[in-house]
This record gives C-alpha cells, structure tokens and sequence, in this order.
C-alpha cells in the first residue's frame, strides 16, 4: 500500500487561530458567515485498474564489460568509477608499439605490391599488343596474363594485410561503446593484457527497465491484461513492454519478468528497488484531490458538504495516492460534493470568517 502525508489539519487548531487573529484586533470583531458557497467537488466514479503490488529492481538497458582486442601494456586509464564517459571516448589507452611496427611493415608491402601491379599491367598490355601483330607467341601472351594476374592478388593480399594492421593499432584505444557511467574498472597502468582481458565495465543512464517477479498465482492474468506499472513516489510510470521468463525461480514459485518503460520516464539509479503494480483487473473507485484531505490523530478526514452548503467532517479510509489524486477506500460515495480547500471549511464549521 503506498503511503502519503495528507495536509495535517484540525478543526479546533483552525478555529483557534482565526478566533485569536481576530482577537488580536480590537476593532475589528470577527464578521459573521455569509452565505458565500464553497469551493466543492463532486465525486464521480472512475474506471481504475486492480493492482498486485511487488517489488522490482531498477536496471541499465545498456551495460556492458569492454575488453581488450589486442596484447599491450596499458600505457593510460583516463577514466575512473562513476565518471561520466561520452560515447566513442577513449578510456584506456595501450602502449602499441609492436602493433605500429606491423603497420608500417604492411603499408611498405602495400607500396610495393602496388608497384608490382602496375609494371605487371603495363607488361601485360605490351605483350598483348605485341601478340596482335603476331609478333611473340602465345605461351608468352599467357605468362604475361599469369604475372598480372598474380601481381592484382599480391595487391589485394597486402591491401587486407595494411587494413588488418591498421584496426590492430586503432584496437591500442580503447573506446565507449556508448556514453554512461564508469562502474568498476579491472586493470592498472603498466599491466599486461591479452585479447579478452577485461578493462572497465559501464552502463548508460538513459535507458532503465525493472527487474520484478510475478507471483503464479496470478501470473495468467498478468499475461492475458499484458499491463503494469512502476510506482516511484507518487509518480506512475506504464510500462510499454512486459516480458515474462518462461521459468519459475524453484524456491519462491515466481516468475521473473521485465519491465520496458518510455525513455526517460525513470530517474531512479540502477539497484534501486521501486514499487510495481501488476494489473490483473479493473474496478470502480473514487478518488479526491490529496490537498482536500485532513489528518487529526490517526485518523483521515475531509469535509463534505450537503445540500445547503454546510460541511462536515467525515472520517474516510485512503488508499494509493496517484499524482495529487487519493484514492478513497471507504467513507465516501461517488455523488457526494467535497470542500477542496479544508480551512474555508473548517471556518465555516467553527463560524469564524475565513480570509486567504
């Protein structure tokens, strides 16, 4: 059941400092009660959803362990846990030293094997003009074709060769994947590391879901209505996806489920619980705005008000509050008008004039 702190207000708190505000000036007795109305309500019911309320845990969309994709020394870590990474920043940095010196050997072999093709081409195209006016024969048309040929191969060869050496000097840097926050890091400066050595772990904030389990006993009409929601504070959030695990945790009997809510909706930090509502019907309630609520001891009251425009307190049973709406267990029926400003009325009750 959610919990709320209604307006504190008492009847006889309310008409001892309007009477003592009008005895503290002696010329200006206090003035009887017009007939002004108050400012009411009139209660109409609501189609609501029912709700079995559990506890879910909040959760990064997008988390991930970025590892590494080359051997080197890390050389730099240039952020740490809880920094706020942008996507594609470098956040470790390797010492790449054996991985510039492939790439330079590649790119000399490209430069080469560029120099191959062309002066196989150029053969190629000599002999073949040349093989037209019968000139040579055709074994050396086809060594000709042969030696091009295998120069264009070399050249393809040493072009994936330079690409891959590039990527292993780029793979030195290691990059966000997207922007977050850092939550725990795994290497040190001067540490060796491998391909798949793990590096630094991160989430992002902008994206969160909730973790929740169903009970079985009302996991079908969980299904069958497919509607929940994630109560933080008096906010509710709908969830725009649930997806239900089709395996039940042995020792509860429950079954886990996910909740996708709207980006953004949810400012909550990962690991945090939170309140979910599963929906497993609807029903008829009515509900009255939180501010026309008083509390006196242990007690929930407001003020309704009858035909003649007079209130009186009633003492009312509340349930979940939504937004600055409460809803009204029992005590109240749909129909009745309710003072929304509990002071006029409990001036109006006391027969003292209230003045904003």
């Amino acid at each position: 059941m959610f919990t709320f702190r209604p307006l504190r207000l008492s009847v006889v708190m309310v008409a001892g400092l309007v009477v003592a505000a009008g005895c503290g000036n002696k010329t200006s007795p206090p003035a009887p009660i017009d007939g002004a109305a108050l400012e009411t309500i009139v209660v109409a019911p609501t189609r609501g959803p029912i709700e079995r309320v559990v506890d879910g845990t909040v959760e990064a969309v997008n988390q991930a362990t970025v590892s590494a994709q080359t051997a080197g020394r890390v050389a730099e870590i240039l952020f740490d846990v809880n920094d706020v990474v942008p996507a594609g920043a470098v956040i470790v940095r390797l010492k790449g030293t054996e991985q510039r010196a492939t790439l330079s050997g590649a790119q000399a072999g490209l430069a080469e094997a560029r120099a191959r093709n062309a002066e196989a081409a150029t053969a190629y195209q000599r002999i073949a003009d040349m093989y037209q006016r019968h000139v040579v024969s055709k074994s050396q048309l086809d060594q000709a074709t042969a030696n091009r040929d295998a120069a264009a191969a070399r050249l393809s060869a040493a072009e994936a060769g330079a690409t891959t050496a590039k990527e292993g000097v780029g793979y030195t840097e290691v990059r966000a994947p997207y922007g977050g926050v850092v939550t725990k890091r795994m290497v040190e400066v001067g540490e060796l590391v491998v391909p798949g050595t793990p590096l630094m772990t991160g989430m992002s904030l902008k994206d969160l879901r909730v973790n929740t389990y169903i009970p079985e006993t009302v996991l079908d009409k969980v299904r069958a209505l497919n509607k929940a929601a994630v109560y933080v504070g008096d906010k509710r959030i709908e969830a725009t996806k649930i997806t239900i695990f089709p395996e039940a945790a042995t020792a509860s009997g429950t079954f886990r489920a996910r909740l996708d809510l709207p980006p953004g909706a949810l400012t909550a930090a990962p690991g945090v619980y939170v309140r979910v509502g599963l929906v497993i019907g609807e029903a008829t309630r009515v509900e009255v705005p939180a501010s026309s609520l008083v509390e006196q001891s242990e007690v929930t009251g407001l003020y309704v008000v009858d035909e003649h425009n007079q209130p009186s307190l009633r003492y009312v049973r509340p349930g979940r509050r939504v937004g600055d709406q409460v809803e009204i267990v029992a005590g109240l029926s749909a129909g009745e008008k309710v003072a929304t400003d509990p002071v006029a009325a409990a001036a109006r009750l006391t027969g003292v004039e209230h003045r904003p």
